[in-house]
C-alpha cells in the first residue's frame, strides 16, 4: 500500500516511521523544514509525565507512550528523553496540581509528597509561604523535539521513505487519494494521512466546529546566577498551582530554560497569524509565575517563541475519516508525549481498517 503523510510534526513522523516498519510505501510531505520551528513539534522540548486527573484515561495510555518511545530510541540508535522527573506545586485546594496528584494516587504511580519547607530547601527557586505543598515524581522529564524530528527524518530517508521538505499541500482529493502542492505538482497514493497540526483547518475547514486554533507563546529565560546550579539539576515543573496553568522546563542537554502558561493564548482563524513576538510578551509570561517562583523579575527573558495549536472542547485527540483520507489532530497542546504511540496506532488502523478502534484509543476510551 502507498501512503502519503501530510505534516511532519511528531504525529506525522511517527506515523511514517510505523508505516515503513510495516512494509508500506511512504511519502511524507512538510510545508517547512524538519523540524519546522513554526510548528508545535518544532520547539526545543516538551514535557512527558504520568500525571493526569483521576478521571482521564490518558494517565493509563502514557505507559504505552513510554514503550513506543523506547521502540523509537532503539531504531534511531539514540535516546532523546531526559528523564529528570517532574515537580508540581499546589497553591489552592482543588487546583490542577492537586488534581494531578489524585490521578497519580489512583494510578498507583510513584511520587514524593513534600512540605513547603522541604521543597524550598531542595529547590531554592521556590518562594516560601506561597504554596501548600509540593510533590516530585521520577516518572517524567523532557523530550527533545528537534533532536527527535531530525533523527526520524534521517531514519525515514535511510529506510526508503520519500521525505519532502518545503512542500506545502494546498488541496486534497480525499476520494482519489490525490494531493496538490503549492508548486502545482501533484502526488497520488492509496491512502492519505493528514497530521497538519494547527494548519489542518486550511485543508479541512469543515472541522472548524470541532477544532479551534490558538496562538500562544513561550518565554526562554536566563535564571539568576546564584540559582543556575539549582535549576540545572531540577525536575521539569509540570504545574505551579493556582490558576496559572504554568509549566517550566529547566536547562536540559544544552537547551535553554523556558516558561509557558495556558493562560497566554489568543484565538485565531489562521495558524500563520501574528507569529512574531510582541514587545514585552516574554516578561508578561514570566511574571505569571510569581508566586510560587521567587525573585521572578531577576529572570532575564532571552527569547520568545510563538506556537499555534488546535484545541478540542474536551482536550482530546480527534480522528476524522473522509474517503481515502484520515485526519488526526493532537489534543490541545498535550499531545507530544503520546506522539510515538499515536503514530503506531494510526499506522495499525491504516493497515487493518479499524478506524473506529483508533478513535476510541485516541479519546482514551479504551486502554488495550
Amino acid at each position: 500500500m502507498s501512503v502519503i503523510v501530510v505534516g511532519a510534526g511528531i504525529a506525522g513522523l511517527s506515523t511514517a516511521w510505523s508505516l515503513v516498519k510495516a512494509g508500506q510505501s511512504v511519502t511524507i510531505v512538510e510545508q517547512g523544514s524538519i523540524p519546522n520551528p513554526l510548528a508545535a513539534s518544532g520547539d526545543c522540548h516538551r514535557i512527558i509525565r504520568r500525571a493526569y486527573p483521576a478521571g482521564s484515561g490518558y494517565g493509563q495510555l502514557i505507559s504505552e507512550a513510554y514503550e513506543a518511545w523506547n521502540d523509537l530510541w532503539a531504531n534511531l540508535g539514540e535516546d532523546h528523553l531526559d528523564p529528570r522527573g517532574f515537580l508540581c506545586v499546589s497553591r489552592e485546594p482543588g487546583d490542577e496540581a492537586e488534581e494531578y496528584r489524585k490521578g497519580l494516587e489512583k494510578g498507583g504511580f510513584p511520587f514524593e509528597l513534600l512540605e513547603p519547607s522541604e521543597a524550598v530547601e531542595r529547590w531554592p527557586f521556590l518562594e516560601p509561604g506561597t504554596f501548600r505543598y509540593a510533590y516530585f515524581s521520577p516518572d517524567g522529564g523532557a523530550l527533545h523535539c528537534r533532536s527527535i524530528a531530525s533523527g526520524m527524518a534521517r531514519w525515514l530517508r535511510a529506510n526508503g521513505a520519500n521525505v519532502y521538505e518545503h512542500s506545502k499541500v494546498t488541496a486534497i482529493d480525499t476520494e482519489a487519494g490525490h494531493i496538490v502542492l503549492a508548486s502545482g505538482e501533484t502526488m497520488q497514493a492509496d491512502r492519505i494521512v493528514v497530521t497538519a497540526g494547527a494548519w489542518v483547518l486550511k485543508l479541512f475547514p469543515e472541522l472548524g466546529d470541532e477544532l479551534k486554533t490558538y496562538r500562544t507563546a513561550l518565554a526562554y529565560v536566563e535564571p539568576p546566577a546564584d540559582l543556575k546550579e539549582a535549576w540545572e539539576g531540577a525536575p521539569v515543573i509540570l504545574n505551579v498551582g493556582g490558576t496559572t496553568d504554568g509549566y517550566m522546563v529547566p536547562p536540559t542537554r544544552g537547551t535553554g530554560m523556558k516558561f509557558g502558561s495556558g493562560l497566554h493564548k489568543v484565538p485565531t482563524s489562521d495558524a500563520d497569524w501574528n507569529r512574531q513576538p510582541v514587545p514585552g510578551e516574554g516578561e508578561v509570561i514570566r511574571n505569571l509565575f510569581s508566586p510560587p517562583i521567587a525573585r521572578i523579575t531577576e529572570y532575564k527573558v532571552t527569547k520568545v517563541v510563538t506556537c499555534a495549536y488546535t484545541f478540542t472542547a474536551d482536550e482530546k485527540f480527534l480522528a476524522h475519516e473522509k474517503g481515502n483520507c484520515l485526519v488526526v489532530s493532537a489534543c490541545s497542546g498535550h499531545g507530544y508525549k503520546f506522539g510515538a504511540a499515536v503514530g503506531r496506532r494510526v499506522a495499525a488502523a491504516i493497515g487493518n481498517g479499524d478506524v473506529a478502534g483508533l478513535k476510541k484509543w485516541l479519546r482514551a476510551e479504551v486502554q488495550s
